[in-house]
């Protein structure tokens, strides 16, 4: 019969007091008790572990075999306790983030660094995402949160962490990109790039609105699959966009910035309303201080 922990503990306290007395009094147990714990040990294993002298007890040779075999074996389960404990306060194991490149550039290495700081314990796994991809890994698990724009779902929750102006992106050299600022309608007759509509529905279904408003439908000559793509689209003259500012920090030759008049860009951290990782909160409180010193207008 393996002996339990508990008497592996009862006896090595027992070896290191090399007395009944203190060992109970240190254990908060009775002596009598103790005593029965070390005798039923002795029998399951079949050996003597104690000389029982006028001034205590001393070890065997044997028991000097155990007491350096249990010494590792009792502090590894004391480990194993204390990193279960750390895991389920959420201050030990791993967090899997989905982050879009829109945002990457500006928040993630500022949010890595203080996330790294505060809990070392935790693993940070960032990854780089589709909006579309971000979803289905939290709605499966396999993200534990997302970080980026609003997917504009039902069934997810969200925490706007940031927001920032919407800017047209012109090729340089347009005519109205000297303009301080711009309306959506200014771009009525312009040639337009954007990302594929299949890319997420629930984004261009939100844009189609917001060229209503402004009295048109854009007339889109080609598809970026992302923000890169698309500034290269518009360095290239083919035609111009609208980005959040903080994009203007992916590219810095061929395209100049102009704020939009109306609406904003938001960063959002994005979860599963029942995720189980318990150090979401904690991933949840970082970015939050992050975001309240983190200048977008000054990225790149």
């Amino acid at each position: 019969m393996t002996p339990e922990l508990r008497q592996l503990r009862y006896f090595v306290t027992v070896a290191e007091e090399s007395n009944l007395t203190r060992a109970a009094r240190r254990l908060h147990i009775a002596q009598q008790s103790l005593s029965q714990q070390i005798r039923s040990l002795e029998r399951q294993l079949g050996v003597t572990l104690f000389e029982r002298t006028s001034r205590g007890v001393e070890l065997t040779e044997i028991g000097e075999v155990l007491r350096d075999e249990a010494r590792p074996l009792l502090a590894a389960a004391e480990r194993a306790v204390e990193a279960v404990r750390r895991a389920a306060a959420g201050e030990q194991g791993e967090l899997r983030v989905g982050v879009l490149a829109s945002v990457a550039n500006h928040l993630m290495p500022p949010l890595v660094r203080a996330f790294g700081e505060r809990h070392p314990g935790i693993r940070l796994l960032a990854e780089d995402v589709t909006v579309a991809a971000m979803v289905k890994g939290l709605r499966e698990g396999t993200l534990d949160a997302g970080l980026g724009r609003p997917p504009l779902v039902d069934d997810l929750e969200s925490e706007v962490i940031m927001r920032e102006p919407i800017a047209a992106v012109l090729p340089e050299g347009h005519p109205l990109a000297e303009r301080d600022e711009l309306e959506l309608a200014d771009l009525a007759d312009e040639p337009w790039v954007l990302t594929p509509r299949e890319s997420w529905p629930p984004w261009h279904r939100l844009y189609d609105e917001e060229y209503a408003l402004a009295g048109y439908r854009p007339r889109v000559v080609a598809r970026g699959t992302s923000v890169q793509n698309l500034l290269a689209l518009v360095a290239a003259g083919v035609g111009v966009t609208r980005l959040a500012m903080s994009a203007r920090s992916l590219r810095d030759t061929g395209v100049r910035f102009v704020p939009l008049t109306h609406g904003e860009a938001h960063t959002v951290l994005v979860w599963r309303p029942d995720a189980p990782n318990p150090a979401l909160p904690a991933l949840r409180e970082v970015v939050r201080d992050v975001a309240r010193t983190t200048d977008l207008m000054a990225a790149g």
